[in-house]
């Protein structure tokens, strides 16, 4: 890899960790602080602008990209309901009760719970690092969950967004596995596209008035984030980062991976002046070394989620 390639590359990969890591406080801003847009009717509208974008790109690259065969349209829609839009749908109402901060390092165990459940329904095998990973960890999650936050009272609504964070990842991880039986037909960005397009279609039923209403009256700060949430966190940062995979494999990028949480909690501090507890920088710790260990000597080309 010469000079100018791997300047290209260090910039994209630049580009989507930052696009990932401002995505967690901006939500934030939009479901809790600003209070525009409900859970569902901000992933309706997230979605709808990538849908566009991915729309736009499909067509100008269709010579490139892997033509969507029509036996694998039941399981792109369910893969893309499943491990987009309810993915969406569960960090979005989290993030009404719990801090971008908290939300991300939760979002970061997703390569935690794939070897799970890859050794559940792969038959993968599950090393002694991976365990000691798949502790850590969790751990970590815990102590985030429990001390994380200056002030934090267990009540329902704080739990139920713990909840909706966690379900985020699990179904972030199930994409991953699903994914992994329809990538030797697809590309990384195809089957994105299409997880997107198709899954999406699912979200018709939930379209209602109150969506009309919120629109009309979205402040000009959400709509930038809106925005920003659909082309640039979802669209751009997806599409450089499989320019990336092309060049690298997914475990030799998992240290930017890593970044993302720490990133988006110096955001949060900047943006929306939220605190950091030395418990959270402690849990924060424990679950970045889990993951190193849970994606220790991984060199298969994987999707990031």
């Amino acid at each position: 890899m010469n000079a100018a390639t791997s300047l290209r590359i260090s910039f994209f990969i630049g580009i989507s960790v930052i696009c990932w890591a401002f995505a967690f406080p901006l939500i934030h801003l939009i479901v809790f602080v600003e209070q525009d847009l409900s859970p569902i009717n901000l992933t309706i509208l997230r979605l709808f602008v990538a849908c566009i974008a991915f729309l736009i790109l499909v067509f100008a690259k269709r010579k490139t990209v892997s033509p969507l065969q029509k036996k694998d349209v039941p399981a792109i829609f369910v893969l893309g309901f499943g491990g987009i839009v309810l993915y969406h749908l569960g960090l979005n109402y989290g993030e009404q009760f719990v801090s971008p901060s908290i939300a991300s390092l939760i979002i970061a165990t997703i390569p935690v719970f794939t070897v799970i459940f890859a050794l559940v329904f792969l038959r993968e095998r599950l090393t002694i690092k991976k365990t000691c990973g798949i502790a850590l960890s969790f751990l970590g999650v815990a102590i985030i969950a429990l001390l994380g936050s200056p002030n934090t009272v267990l009540h329902i609504t704080y739990l139920g967004g713990l909840f909706g964070v966690l379900v985020a990842a699990i179904v972030g991880a199930l994409y991953t596995i699903g994914g992994k039986k329809l990538l030797p037909r697809y590309s990384g960005f195809s089957l994105t596209a299409y997880a997107v397009l198709l899954g999406s279609i699912g979200l018709l039923p939930f379209v209602n008035t109150s969506l009309i209403i919120q629109i009309q009256t979205l402040s000009l700060t959400s709509s930038i984030a809106v925005l920003f949430l659909g082309l640039l966190s979802t669209v751009i940062a997806y599409s450089l980062w499989y320019i990336v995979l092309e060049e690298k494999t997914a475990s030799d990028l998992s240290v930017y991976v890593y970044s993302i949480p720490v990133l988006s909690t110096v955001i949060s501090y900047f943006l929306l002046g939220h605190l950091i507890t030395i418990f959270f920088v402690i849990g924060g710790i424990l679950i970045i070394i889990g993951l190193r260990l849970v994606n220790v000597k991984k060199r298969k080309r994987l999707r990031v989620s």
